[in-house]
């Protein structure tokens, strides 16, 4: 018999923080392990796949820092949980920080988990 799987909250956003960690450093190769093969994001500038994705990290990084806080998990399915959160963070040359709100909907698949879906939420 199959147990079934249920992502906890820090386990979720650990994984999470692994996407920002890979902004601050620049790092597109360990933002891409993180993403399935399917990824689908959705921002203000349209839609994204992971290569899209992963593409800016290669010039550099994309954050200076970041905080997340708010966080919740929603369990979609065995396998699967939605953690949707509040981030703060600082592009690069920014002088203002920006905050959204995210959630991203992570799926384990082979074994291992991945964000298959993220949308963000602009705070104007």
């Amino acid at each position: 018999m199959n147990a079934i799987i249920i992502p906890s909250l820090s386990l979720l956003l650990s994984l999470e923080e692994g996407v920002w960690r890979a902004f601050v450093a620049g790092d597109a190769d360990a933002d891409a392990a993180l993403l399935d093969d399917d990824f689908v994001g959705v921002y203000a500038s349209g839609f994204s796949n992971r290569d899209e994705h992963v593409a800016p990290l290669r010039a550099g990084p994309a954050a200076v820092r970041y905080q997340l806080d708010q966080a919740r998990l929603v369990w979609a399915a065995p396998g699967a949980g939605l953690l949707s959160y509040r981030a703060q963070w600082l592009r690069p040359n920014a002088e203002q920080e920006e905050t959204m709100y995210i959630s991203s909907l992570w799926l384990r698949r082979d074994g291992r988990w991945r964000n298959l879906f993220s949308q963000d939420t602009p705070v104007p």
